[in-house]
């Protein structure tokens, strides 16, 4: 089994009233309770307030308020599946742009290192070139 991650831009939800806003909610809880039920739901959640409120941080460790300056697109919310190939994974980003209203970004993430797959040398190293 494969892990993606499946996120949609912050600016990509734009409702005009609570009432939609609701239907949108319940429409993604339904879907989320669908990915559980499916075995296929990792992780998943919104992200609290929007990109003003991120720091960037820094290799030499200075914090900056505010998203990446140069940023014009945020990341909304998202959730992560565990699933056989791409083209599941492109299934359940469709039932998410359905329920979400917009439209969804899928992306294979990398296997988590393991003693049988361990991290290739040199791929992550600190800014003193220590890993």
């Amino acid at each position: 089994m494969t892990k993606y991650l499946i996120s949609f831009r912050e600016s990509a939800m734009d409702f005009s009233d609570e009432e939609e806003l609701a239907e949108v909610a319940e429409s993604a809880a339904a879907m989320t309770r669908e990915a559980m039920e499916a075995g296929v739901w990792v992780f998943g959640g919104g992200l609290k307030d929007g990109p003003e409120e991120a720091s960037v941080v820094g290799m030499d460790g200075v914090v900056t308020d505010g998203p990446f300056p140069e940023s014009k697109e945020h990341l909304g919310d998202f959730i992560v599946v565990d699933v056989a190939s791409r083209e599941e994974a492109l299934r359940w980003a469709a039932k998410c742009a359905v329920a979400c209203r917009s439209a969804q970004e899928v992306r294979e993430l990398l296997p988590e290192p393991t003693d049988d797959n361990p991290i290739p040398e040199g791929l992550i190293e600190d800014v003193d070139g220590r890993r």
